[in-house]
């Protein structure tokens, strides 16, 4: 390649045909957002999280993940829904776990991205992440022009809106960076204010001990009451703050290998009811496999607390006996079932 600028030009053109739908170049160097985030972990906002702590030098600067490296090609792809049932439906999963495991499909895109990269670049050296190390990919989209964080803690893809996936490879060419965005949030607080438990702190941030995403998928242990009536029909997630945004009106449906519906047409009391056995046939091959079969479990028992229908009941009391290390939270689900989930 002749220049930087023609360099850059072809990695894109190869990341589109990666099947990509966005690619931006940020330069090595600290990213923007450790004080914030720091902040955030001294609050506690972090819940169980702890991980989050570790290698905080290395989440802002990229470079510290691999030995040479000169700029980060940060990647999204969409996964927006064509349509989909309201978050209060029984059995609710987050879009972005309805469909195949979309760390397989970014890696592999990954791979055969930096091959192609090889091919035009041959002393090209790099390291592909989705999800796979401490890089905060947020705020690197942001630093490449894919978008800006939005009030609600999400990357806002302008023409994708926040339904994206992302994906990060760091390497040793000398890309040429692109520009930030302007924040397009303006004066909305739909979020903030649509959010069931009060989790968006309207900066940017969120507190996951309220938040029912990350109870219902990370969370390992109980769920406070005070949270239950709050709960809804929520399995696996909760995507409310992104279906009140104003930048996912009117998206096109994302891509085709990121849709689907991996638990079909299962219902609370299927869940309910399953071995450890069916749990690991539902969610091979998921991101539904982040939540446990504990988890799925517990999510199921406060779904049905919260649920009208009068079978799940009994449902609820036959579990007593063959899980009795959730007598507790069965005896609240049935006494909030017995009274129409108050």
């Amino acid at each position: 390649m002749d220049s930087a600028g023609d360099l850059t030009a072809a990695v894109k053109s190869l990341a589109v045909k990666a099947g990509f739908a966005r690619v931006g170049i940020a330069q090595a160097g600290e990213v923007r957002g450790r004080k914030a985030f720091r902040h955030w972990l001294e609050a506690g906002y972090n819940g169980r999280m702890d991980y989050l702590a570790r290698n905080l030098e290395k989440r802002f600067r990229p470079e510290l993940l691999a030995a040479g490296t000169r700029s980060v090609i940060c990647l999204a792809v969409s996964y927006a829904p064509a349509a989909s049932p309201p978050p209060e439906s029984a059995g609710f999963v987050a879009r972005y776990a309805r469909g195949r495991d979309y760390h397989d499909i970014l890696k592999r895109r990954c791979r055969n991205l930096m091959r192609s990269i090889a091919g035009i670049a041959p002393d090209f050296v790099a390291r592909a992440f989705v999800d796979s190390a401490p890089v905060a990919e947020r705020s690197l989209a942001a630093a490449a022009g894919l978008g800006w964080i939005g009030r609600n803690g999400c990357l806002l893809c302008p023409g994708l809106g926040s339904y994206v996936v992302l994906a990060e490879i760091v390497c040793n060419l000398p890309l040429v960076a692109d520009a930030p965005l302007e924040a397009g949030c303006g004066d909305c607080h739909a979020c903030v204010d649509a959010c069931p438990a009060g989790a968006l702190l309207d900066d940017g941030l969120m507190d996951a001990r309220r938040c029912l995403s990350y109870l219902s998928i990370e969370h390992r242990g109980c769920v406070e009451p005070e949270l239950w009536p709050l709960w809804g029909g929520r399995l696996f997630g909760c995507d409310r703050c992104q279906e009140v945004c104003p930048h996912n009106r009117d998206v096109q449906p994302g891509d085709d290998e990121l849709l689907g519906d991996a638990l079909g047409d299962v219902s609370i009391a299927d869940v309910l009811n399953w071995s450890r056995g069916d749990w690991d046939a539902a969610t091979r091959g998921s991101a539904m496999r982040r939540a446990t079969f504990e988890m799925f479990l517990r999510n199921a028992i406060i779904v049905a607390g919260n649920s009208p229908d009068a079978s799940l009941r009994d449902v609820l009391k036959s579990l007593r006996r063959r899980h009795p290390q959730f007598r507790d939270i069965l005896d609240r689900a049935i006494g909030r079932a017995a009274n129409d989930g108050v």
